[in-house]
């Protein structure tokens, strides 16, 4: 007996220490499940409240209030949907660009619901645009005869008023949250885009919109559309305008395209007493304004190239010391980012040279097209189903879109002067076409206003224009020399037509039964 209790007591530490192992793995064990449980209920809970903040909140959130994104929510809220905008900038904006609705703009606002917002905004009729080369002129009015079902009338207005108009609209929903803010960044799991990250103005506080749905209408300056997709920007040149206050041009109703060198001016009605002067300069001659280089360039140089009834005007807005505005003028063509939940439209998406001034009537396209396909979906957080819808938007909205960008570069290339013999008769017959009257000039006209989206018929008139150039090659008579130039503007015109075709589809660019489709779904003035 007293050996067994010896031997116990001898044992007993090791028990003790065995117990006191076995007591703590049981505790750490049972700390770690209870642990886990909770971060997984936490997780569930923050789950299912992230869930019912999108069910209550925002269907979807715009970034940017500009035209595009200010048509964009007020027609999204009419069909219902919650819409959260974000806008860096409230304030009437000062901008030089977006200054003419074409009679296409105009019909697809109708169809918007939003024609009124060229009321009250003093805005001009403009019937037709005029073309000055070298003393002469070409009078290219908007068809009337066509088959358009609106007022074949463009407008010029101060895109500032324009603007806010459309803000008005939207924020006048009370589907629409309009907010002040600074997005920094997309909100991004798995490829998904789930939000924005934003700085609100009104706190100062930075936060998080979530919205099974972003849409980025952020402008030719985009820094997000870099997170989304990396596009190709291509900077040709540089706008220089100004404005010339209390003063009407003798014919307020025409916007004048004069063929100067080294490029393209032109002068229009923004406002009752207000007219827009604007010159293209190539982007490594830009005269300094701060110098006072540009004044002495806009006199010298372009002037005494206005023809003399403008010429006045033209001048006295220079003497007054105007504010000079310079614009980088940029392209880029369309594509789609691969994540789901986001759209981008507007100037952040695609944009064209200014010359034809059709840049808000494609975004507005864009948008009627956008508001159909969405109609469709129940569910904006379902990723198949809007990855089918905005592969069938990037396919419909090419008939407009096409057209503009193709007219855009065309006509870009055809007013730069050149010393090179064949562009210099590109430009002179691109002048003759528009000038000559008749059927070529109708025609080309009612692409130019949107009043006739056919990219095959702007393919047959860009020949035409060829041809036309080509004739003042070998006039009066063909010699080996006019020959030889003559196949070089050939080859231009069609690496021109090629690359556009390479950029915008082969079958979008010479299909006429996606054109009549286009025509017979959109192009109606009926609001839906």
């Amino acid at each position: 007996m007293l050996i067994g209790e010896t031997t116990l007591t001898a044992l007993s530490p090791t028990y003790v220490w065995i117990w006191t192992l076995f007591a703590i793995v049981l505790t750490w064990t049972a700390f770690h499940n209870g642990k886990k449980k909770g971060h997984n209920a936490t997780e569930t809970e923050t789950e299912t409240e992230s869930e019912t903040a999108n069910r209550n909140g925002a269907d979807v959130i715009v970034v940017g209030a500009g035209v595009a994104g200010s048509a964009l929510a007020y027609v999204l809220a009419k069909d219902g949907r919650k819409v959260h905008v974000i806008e860096r900038d409230l304030s009437e904006p000062e901008r030089m660009m977006g200054e003419v609705m074409q009679p296409g703009g105009r019909l697809m606002l109708a169809g918007l619901g939003l024609e009124d917002c060229l009321e009250d905004i003093d805005a001009q009729k403009m019937k037709a645009f005029v073309v000055h080369k070298d003393g002469k002129y070409g009078n290219c009015p908007f068809p009337e005869d066509v088959k358009f079902p609106y007022e074949a009338r463009a407008r010029g207005f101060r895109n500032g008023r324009f603007v806010q108009r459309l803000r008005h609209k939207a924020s006048s929903h009370t589907n629409v949250n309009l907010e002040e803010g600074t997005v920094k960044s997309l909100v991004e799991e798995k490829g998904v885009i789930k939000g924005v990250k934003y700085k609100s103005k009104s706190t100062g506080q930075e936060t998080t919109a979530f919205a099974p749905l972003t849409v980025v209408c952020d402008g030719a300056y985009s820094n997000l559309r870099r997170s989304l997709h990396n596009p190709k920007v291509e900077l040709h040149s540089y706008i220089i305008g100004y404005t010339v206050k209390n003063s009407r041009l003798e014919d307020p109703e025409n916007l004048h395209l004069i063929f100067s060198e080294p490029s393209f001016a032109v002068v229009y009605q923004i406002g009752s007493n207000e007219v827009r002067c604007m010159t293209e300069v190539l982007r490594e001659n830009v005269p300094s304004i701060s110098s006072g280089e540009v004044i002495s360039f806009l006199k010298e140089i372009i002037a005494p190239q206005v023809p003399p009834k403008l010429r006045d005007i033209f001048v006295k807005g220079l003497d007054e010391s105007p504010e000079i505005k310079t614009v980088a003028t940029k392209s880029m063509g369309d594509s789609l980012c691969d994540k789901n939940g986001v759209i981008v439209l507007g100037d952040a998406f695609n944009m064209r040279h200014p010359i034809v001034a059709s840049g808000m009537m494609v975004a507005l396209s864009d948008i009627v097209i956008l508001r159909d396909l969405l109609k469709t979906l129940n569910n904006l957080g379902d990723a198949k189903k809007l990855s089918r819808a905005l592969k069938s938007f990037h396919k419909l909205r090419k008939p407009m879109s096409a057209t503009v960008n193709t007219l855009a570069d065309a006509f870009h290339q055809a007013l730069i002067a050149s010393s090179d013999k064949a562009r210099e008769a590109m430009r002179q017959g691109s002048f003759n076409y528009l000038s000559r009257g008749g059927v070529f000039t109708k025609g080309l006209t009612a692409i130019l206003g949107g009043m006739n989206p056919r990219p095959p018929s702007l393919v047959l008139h860009l020949f035409g224009i060829t041809f036309a150039s080509i004739a003042t090659l070998l006039s009066p008579f063909p010699t080996p020399h006019g020959i030889w130039h003559s196949l070089r503007l050939l080859r231009l015109a069609l690496a021109m037509l090629g690359s556009h075709l390479k950029e915008e589809g082969v079958t979008q660019m010479l299909s006429p039964a996606a054109a009549a489709a286009y025509r017979k779904r959109y192009m109606t003035a009926t609001p839906a």
